[in-house]
């Protein structure tokens, strides 16, 4: 964990600090109890490590922002707190403004404007990611591997299912990306593909 702190020092831009990837799992673990939400987290914090490495940009901080992004969801569960009531929480620690913008941006009553790639990113796979694991709980081998851009769209079209899931967010999201539909699609399930153990959507293939 010593060489991970070394890359991630306080941000020059705002004074504050990037934690590595143990101590935000660590808090995630603190305020998340639910295996879903961590879930959750966990495969977005996948398919942001995803989109880093096709943008070129820092895997670790954004893999971060993945954990962190809904820490606050379970003592927070309504729109009048969640996520900007979490965000005191994490300057307590002395994390950066720039991660704790990217949190915030990701909720659209708040009305704050995505202009990096990481806050357009983790907008973009929020919702894919929920929908993705969904698809594939639904396929007999309930793998998430499996998921493929055409089943995943066809389920889109089914209005009762997984009707929480805004279809508009995605497509925008996508769109604001720069990421034609299809190819963010794969590229979201590839990441949860590789996690897939830990998400619970390895499938019954060993079974």
């Amino acid at each position: 964990m010593a060489q991970v702190e070394r890359e991630h020092p306080a941000d020059p831009a705002d004074g504050g600090r990037w934690p590595d990837r143990g101590e935000a799992l660590a808090l995630m673990q603190e305020y998340v109890s639910s295996l879903g939400l961590r879930r959750h987290m966990l495969a977005v914090e996948a398919a942001l490590r995803a989109y880093a490495r096709r943008f070129g940009e820092d895997e670790e901080r954004w893999g971060v922002v993945g954990i962190l992004h809904d820490f606050d969801y379970e003592i927070h569960p309504t729109l009048e707190h969640h996520p900007q009531d979490g965000a005191p929480i994490l300057r307590e620690r002395g994390y950066s403004e720039e991660l704790i913008h990217a949190i915030l941006s990701h909720a659209d009553h708040l009305g704050i404007a995505r202009t990096t790639p990481l806050e357009k990113a983790l907008y973009a796979v929020d919702e894919v990611t929920g929908f993705a694991g969904a698809v594939a709980l639904v396929r007999p081998d309930k793998a998430i591997a499996g998921v493929q851009p055409s089943s995943f769209k066809k389920k889109m079209k089914d209005k009762a299912f997984a009707r929480a899931v805004s279809r508009e967010e995605m497509l925008h999201g996508a769109e604001a990306l720069g990421v034609p539909f299809d190819e963010h699609i794969q590229i979201v399930v590839g990441a949860m593909a590789g996690v897939a153990d830990e998400l619970g959507l390895a499938g019954r293939q060993g079974e």
